[in-house]
């Protein structure tokens, strides 16, 4: 089995499922008591989340490309970005590194075109729904057509993100809002919606939405573990 690196802590709330989540489907691929190899180096989001806000994505960019080439020196055979905001820098960490790094968008785009999904809704932070780099991905790569709510919603959606879930905080008025996000992209005619911010998962599931849900965090977690058993 090859080692998964895993660059964490955006926030650790999240990253916490991408382990347990690992662990848990190697277990069930493998049998008891298999587990995931992996190594995880974890940030301190507060600094890095006041770089998000201050637009200091080259100082982030560095900052996370350093800490990959750790991940990399401690000996994983990929790198895992537990975070899809971060995936703004992508490029620039996966050019300081030389092993392959597992693109969050690319699981999630095969997964929404092998269920047939071609108009996809989006949540995320405001970086991830209003930025170019995680729509451009997937509409480029996988010919989907990417809806987002409006701007309200989006306000509601990146707020209850940084306030709430990356600090464990789960409301059922927030969970509300979520629904009603989500409902606002089925009725703009999106067939399912991505939940693009890895602490969303948290918060609402299927039960949630008439139309299916594209949890980022399981799906890029079992992409890891695929690479990791091929």
């Amino acid at each position: 089995m090859k080692t998964i690196g895993l660059l964490g802590g955006m926030s650790w709330e999240s990253s916490a499922q991408y382990y347990a989540l690992l662990n848990r489907e190697a277990r069930a691929r493998l049998g008891h008591p298999h587990s995931a190899r992996s190594v995880m180096l974890s940030v301190d989001f507060g600094e890095i989340e006041q770089l998000q806000h201050a637009g200091a994505w080259d100082a982030l960019a560095d900052r996370l490309a350093a800490e990959a080439r750790a991940i990399e020196a401690a000996g994983a055979d990929c790198l895992v970005l537990c975070t899809n905001t971060m995936h703004l820098v992508a490029d620039r960490i996966a050019a300081a590194i030389g092993i392959p790094m597992l693109h969050i968008a690319d699981p999630t785009g095969a997964a929404i075109r092998a269920a047939g999904i071609a108009r996809i809704g989006l949540l995320g932070t405001a970086f991830t729904m209003e930025q170019p780099f995680y729509r451009e991905r997937l509409e480029q790569r996988f010919g989907l057509e990417v809806l987002l709510p409006g701007a309200e919603a989006r306000a509601a959606v990146h707020r209850i993100i940084y306030d709430e879930l990356v600090g464990g905080v789960i409301r059922e008025e927030s969970r509300a809002r979520y629904r009603e996000a989500i409902a606002e992209l089925a009725a703009a005619g999106a067939q399912g919606v991505i939940l693009g911010c890895t602490e969303i998962g948290l918060l609402v599931g299927p039960g949630d939405s008439d139309v299916p849900l594209f949890d980022t965090t399981r799906l890029h977690a079992l992409a890891a573990l695929e690479f990791a058993l091929g």
